[in-house]
């Protein structure tokens, strides 16, 4: 059974930084696309970010491109999210999630496609 667990999440005043972290228990993670999504209250779940199985491809939402960035280490079997420049909007849980079939392409940011997630972690961004 794959499981992913995230950590890092916290309260941040506007423009502060955090970094995400989500450890998969598959000793073959480079098989895995893994993303990072978020979901607020009363929102529907949207996909933040997105790496290929060797992190040699990256994809990032419009809302995100430029202050996140997504990147894994394969010797830790671990992704991250660095974010930077935190804003109020970014308040949400995040939640890592992976696929070992698809393409950048066809995966999306739809969560269907994701079938397995961790619990999620708490980002909140004051003013």
């Amino acid at each position: 059974q794959v499981q992913l667990l995230e950590s890092g999440g916290g309260s941040v005043q506007a423009g502060g930084t955090l970094r995400l972290s989500c450890v998969i228990n598959d000793y073959s993670d480079t098989k895995y696309y893994m993303a990072w999504f978020r979901q607020a209250p009363g929102k529907e779940r949207e996909g933040v970010a997105v790496i290929s199985p060797l992190g040699s491809s990256e994809h990032y939402a419009r809302s995100v491109k430029g202050r996140f960035t997504i990147s894994r280490d394969k010797g830790k079997n671990t992704m991250y999210l660095q974010m930077n420049s935190l804003q109020p909007e970014d308040t949400a849980t995040y939640l890592c999630a992976a696929a070992s079939q698809g393409t950048l392409a066809t995966l999306k940011f739809d969560p269907k496609n994701f079938p397995y997630w961790g619990q999620g972690t708490q980002v909140t961004v004051s003013l």
